[in-house]
């Protein structure tokens, strides 16, 4: 099926970039099921009962903290607003929006307890994470003067750049400046990402200027926003302009983050002698970070030395850098798909091996990334097998079963596909999307063979998963009976998409889980 699909927009323009921004947000992740219950603060969580330790054992995000709330209200426990917002806080910082929300909610519904400015930007945030721009836009409508702050204004021109909302975010950005709130390089920053994930090259320098002539200096943040344009633009030159800047001007610091920029913009245009000096440079700045970010860093080395296509600087850096403790699973999969990209299953398997060995948490994302380099391979019976291996006794991963429908529908093994897809939609998983290519190829290999209970039972699945509308799902319902049209070329009403993938874009629905 030669459909060619594109990815959204927001992520066109940051290209290989945001594929290695993808290391860290997953970092991010994993630390939210590790460190949860070893974080401290000045709340009550460090004693050995206590409301956050109650809370962090919830690990599914779609289940209520609301009962665990009520609960310790309902004990006689004390409970305050420095508490709550810290948990709200916490919550957010380890990307557990729905609870951190719920608390948050519950802080002023059942609490009767009054927010800050901060506190309304922190829920604005969150309602938007959770409940999509719409609802965030209605809330900070709602709330009084005395809240609309500038965080809660930045808050709003966060969610209008994540949507790729252009129009509103330049009215919201004038909105700031007509009330003085423009006194940072915050919003300028936001902006200036915005325009590069559109292409508008000439209106960062305008911002920039901008910034000049009120007299707010270009920070850290804004040079490397103008970086990251520049490698979208494929102008080495300007990226490089920038680099000397920064290099040259002693209140900058040139971390290892900008040099992995630089050296991404190098690979890009395949100026790969010059990317190898400045990975060299980038290893020189791993040594002076925390083992935190160091962590982080060593991903990014490795994501780029794959990227390059140099195998032995690859092995080097995973014998010089690799984890001995702690935090051991996301290097493990970055290097597993680093290796998977240089067609190197031997060593793939080789670093599973190693891992399975010395891992005491089971991260399914060590796992699906085996499962990928597997598929790529066509290696779907090594493939069924470590993925039976690695259920027994564990909570069954939806995107696993996801990736093996991805392999067997781009092999054209559609009954396989069928099969791999129905499982990942039989855990139940509330939110979870599988890819539109393979939903909507595994639909046309059903209309094909005339099974129809096979596709309404996809499509109650999908309902039941609340990623579609019920609108939507009588759409689809509706194709299952239409003859002689594919699903991905069908002429949906809603905005006359004909695109399968795009008409889901246009309902927000893309939720394909990353693998």
């Amino acid at each position: 099926m030669a459909v060619k699909l594109h990815c959204s927009t927001k992520l066109a323009a940051f290209g290989f970039l945001k594929n290695l921004q993808k290391c860290s947000l997953l970092s991010i992740s994993l630390l939210s099921t590790r460190t949860l219950s070893s974080s401290s603060s000045n709340s009550s969580s460090n004693s050995s009962d206590s409301l956050f330790q109650r809370i962090q054992v919830i690990r599914d995000p779609k289940a209520s903290v609301l009962p665990v709330l009520r609960q310790w209200v309902d004990e006689g426990r004390p409970i305050g607003k420095t508490e709550l917002g810290w948990l709200v806080r916490t919550m957010k910082d380890f990307r557990r929006f729905n609870h951190a929300l719920e608390i948050s909610l519950w802080m002023t519904d059942s609490r009767f307890l009054r927010i800050s400015p901060s506190d309304a930007a922190i829920r604005l945030d969150l309602i938007y994470r959770v409940h999509g721009l719409e609802r965030a836009e209605n809330y900070f409508n709602s709330v009084s003067r005395k809240l609309r702050t500038r965080s809660a204004y930045v808050a709003l021109l966060r969610s209008y750049v994540r949507e790729n909302s252009v129009e509103k975010a330049k009215a919201s950005m004038q909105e700031m400046r007509n009330m003085g709130m423009i006194n940072s390089s915050l919003p300028y920053n936001i902006l200036i990402n915005l325009y590069t994930q559109n292409g508008q090259f000439d209106k960062i320098d305008m911002l920039m200027q901008e910034m000049e002539t009120k007299g707010i200096p270009h920070d850290k943040y804004t040079l490397r926003n103008r970086m990251s344009a520049y490698i979208a633009a494929s102008d080495i030159l300007g990226m490089q302009n920038i680099l000397n800047r920064m290099e040259e001007d002693p209140c900058f610091s040139v971390d290892w983050k900008v040099y992995s920029l630089a050296a991404s913009g190098y690979q890009k245009v395949g100026m790969l002698e010059e990317a190898l000096e400045t990975l060299r440079k980038l290893e020189q700045e791993i040594a002076k970070t925390s083992n935190k970010t160091n962590k982080s860093a060593f991903m990014f080395l490795l994501t780029l030395y794959s990227s390059i296509g140099n195998r032995d600087e690859l092995y080097r850096v995973w014998s010089t850098y690799k984890p001995s403790n702690g935090l051991i699973d996301l290097p493990y999969a970055c290097m597993i798909r680093s290796l998977t990209k240089l067609d190197d299953i031997e060593g793939a398997e080789r670093i599973y091996d190693e891992w399975e060995s010395k891992s005491t948490f089971y991260d399914f994302r060590v796992l699906n990334s085996i499962l990928a380099a597997y598929c790529k391979e066509g290696l779907f019976e090594k493939a069924e097998s470590a993925l039976e291996k690695a259920v027994k006794g564990r909570t069954t991963n939806t995107a696993s079963f996801n990736i093996l429908a991805n392999g067997y529908a781009k092999n054209n093994k559609m009954p396989k596909a069928v099969e791999m897809l129905k499982k990942g939609l039989s855990i139940g998983r509330k939110g979870w999307m599988p890819s539109c290519v393979t939903l909507a190829a595994c639909l046309d290999y059903l209309k094909e063979q005339g099974d129809v209970t096979g596709m309404k039972e996809i499509i109650s699945a999908l309902r039941n998963a609340d990623v579609l509308s019920m609108d939507t799902c009588q759409e689809l319902l509706r194709a299952c009976d239409a003859a002689g049209e594919s699903f991905l070329n069908r002429n949906y009403t809603q905005k006359n998409q004909n695109c399968f993938k795009l008409f889901y874009m246009n309902l927000n629905l893309l939720a394909t889980n990353p693998v």
